[in-house]
């Protein structure tokens, strides 16, 4: 009998510390003997029935009950069940050695479901979700944090207040404000314009920044084909005209990408969907494919957009617009929690909306369940005046950063030709009233310690 197997299936019955924390990330296939498959199912119904440990007679007695096994099982089953005893090993080496193989079987058996499939034997699934099966696999872990205790956990608390969270900052300095300092990961961020606006613009123009700022960008296209998507980026990062590229000679336009690869270390991945035929599962596999492909783990990712995404849940079934479009922002999010990276999209306004100089949630076109599945969400409007001054206006929709107050509207420059966008000065944000609203951080910060200890319980 394996060692390992029988130290696990002996603290199933000794040990309530230990059955609690690995009895929901065991499973009966882990097991190689029969008669381990068969003592494990045991511990684990009466374990879930009775809410407590089994004892000796209680195993034996559950064992006579079982049927269609083998005399030969149940002779060693039962010869295991008398001879096994206590012995009390430090439960930190338990867990992490229980951890290590329940790990490693889990990986096991996910190559031969992967050999089955490979081999065409497995008529449910095809190879594009042997990736998923072998992440599944090495993300096994004894996760034993069941909730935060708000008394005893205040240290962890307090640590979580005062920690720097990692962000992938903008490279306009009025959204770094509102945002606290740019995005976080596992949010959904959506910039909502009409078309023609800026939408594309705006994601290309944060792809460029995202790049020259050493991360690992993957912009995909729904829309507009890869070619045209890297053209934009082109005239962002070279400083050209787009309708100037073109006419670079080879060799001007070829020192211009070495000086600028020796710029960063990030890379720039964009990939091409046709309209409506992909959603956050295909996303989710390219994921993987990237990564064992080519080593590439983005830091943030670019769909562009939202509102041209299908749906996994919805697929080949006829629903109205809200439901589908709140699908896929509930799809997108769920990514971006599961990729443990920020996701940047859009979606357009109603024709209401479109010619708005003041749009807000309700232009939203086709679900208003997007805003609701949102972190943050911004609209861009332009106007001809805007247009004359080479900006336009960004209005604050929802924010789960900060305060929706904190410079609700303001205004940054747009270089359509170059397809950036850029800093004005505050003196420029002309009829924003509440453009100039302080910091909070700084307007707080004289009076923050008297304010605290003001308080009384």
């Amino acid at each position: 009998m394996n060692a390992i197997e029988t130290v696990i299936l002996t603290n199933l019955c000794y040990r309530e510390e230990f059955v609690r924390k690995v009895i929901p990330f065991l499973k009966e296939d882990y097991f190689d003997a029969q008669q381990n498959k068969v003592l494990f199912e045991i511990i684990n119904n009466y374990f879930q029935k009775y809410g407590d440990l089994p004892t000796k007679s209680a195993l034996l007695v559950e064992l006579q009950n079982k049927e269609s096994i083998s005399e030969d099982t149940f002779s060693q089953s039962a010869t295991f069940i008398n001879e096994m005893e206590d012995q009390k090993e430090d439960i930190d080496w338990l867990l992490s050695s229980s951890e290590k193989w329940t790990k490693e079987r889990a990986v096991y058996l996910a190559l031969l479901e992967s050999i089955k499939i490979a081999d065409g034997k497995d008529s449910k699934r095809n190879p594009e979700s042997i990736p998923s099966i072998l992440t599944e696999a090495l993300g096994v872990t004894f996760d034993d944090h069941i909730g935060h205790d708000f008394i005893d956990d205040y240290q962890t608390r307090y640590d979580f207040y005062h920690r720097k969270e990692e962000k992938i900052p903008f490279n306009l300095e009025y959204f770094d404000k509102i945002t606290k300092g740019g995005l976080s990961n596992k949010t959904l961020n959506v910039a909502l314009a009409g078309t023609g606006v800026g939408k594309s613009l705006f994601m290309c123009n944060m792809a460029s920044a995202s790049l020259m700022q050493g991360r690992n960008v993957l912009y995909i296209t729904l829309e507009m084909a890869e070619e045209k998507i890297a053209e934009r980026i082109d005239a962002n990062l070279l400083d050209v005209n787009i309708q100037d590229l073109s006419d670079l000679p080879h060799q001007v336009y070829e020192n211009k990408i070495i000086k600028l690869a020796g710029k960063t270390h990030g890379k720039l991945i964009i990939k091409e969907y046709p309209t409506a035929s992909a959603h956050a599962g295909h996303f989710g596999s390219l994921l993987n494919e990237l990564s064992v492909k080519k080593g590439f783990q983005p830091d943030i990712v670019f769909i562009d957009y939202l509102n041209i995404c299908a749906s996994s849940r919805y697929k080949g079934t006829i629903v109205n617009s809200y439901t589908y479009v709140k699908a896929i922002a509930e799809e997108l999010r769920g990514l971006a929690v599961e990729a443990n990276l920020p996701i940047v999209t859009a979606t357009q306004t109603t024709r209401a909306g479109f010619g708005s100089t003041d749009v807000d949630l309700t232009d939203t076109s086709e679900s208003f369940g997007l805003p609701a599945t949102a972190d943050f969400m911004f609209a861009l409007i332009s106007t001809e005046e805007l247009e004359g001054m080479n900006q336009i206006m960004v209005k604050q929709l929802k924010n789960r950063y900060n305060d929706l107050s904190y410079y609700r509207r303001f205004c940054i420059g747009i270089d359509r030709p170059k397809m950036k966008l850029y800093n004005i000065d505050q003196s420029e944000q002309q009829g924003l009233v509440d453009a100039g609203h302080p910091d909070p951080v700084e307007s707080a910060a004289q009076d923050k310690f008297a304010k605290f200890n003001t308080i009384t319980f």
